[in-house]
């Protein structure tokens, strides 16, 4: 009993000691930090400018880059899907020899509401990308128009 006890009282002594020196480590590197930062870049507000415009130019970019990716990926899902509802409905025809049964016009209707459907939901999707593609734009205006004051 005695071996568990102290065990638990060193390990608990351990742990103190290694938050002090983790803490006291990410004091002084941030205490060291402060005296090494750029006062030029300070002074010179333009170069603080120029540097956001380029930042936000980049931004945009990216914005639009990942939205045409992303609208890529909508169309190719929106295609997959209709690509499945055809061979689905063809396999239902060959089951049932293409002597137009119920269950081959129920396939071709369904066909038909898959397709009908993935057109809508693309074109949903894509808009809220776009949507999101503006408002990351805006966004980004308005932030160089408020540093240009």
């Amino acid at each position: 009993m005695k071996p568990n006890y102290c065990t638990q009282r060193v390990s608990i002594l351990g742990r103190w000691i290694a938050t002090s020196l983790f803490c006291l480590s990410a004091i002084a590197f941030v205490w060291q930090g402060a005296f090494f930062h750029d006062t030029a870049a300070m002074a010179s507000p333009v170069a603080n400018l120029v540097a956001s415009t380029d930042a936000g130019n980049q931004i945009k970019g990216k914005a639009r880059e990942d939205a045409g990716n992303a609208k890529g990926l909508i169309r190719d899902a929106k295609n997959q899907v209709k690509k499945t509802a055809n061979k689905n409905a063809d396999r239902v025809e060959e089951a049932t020899d293409g002597k137009g049964s119920f269950f081959a016009r129920k396939a071709n209707r369904d066909k038909a509401r898959i397709e009908k459907r993935a057109e809508e939901d693309a074109s949903r999707t894509q808009k809220a990308v776009d949507n999101t593609k503006n408002a990351v734009e805006r966004t980004v205006d308005n932030i160089k128009d408020t540093i240009a004051k």
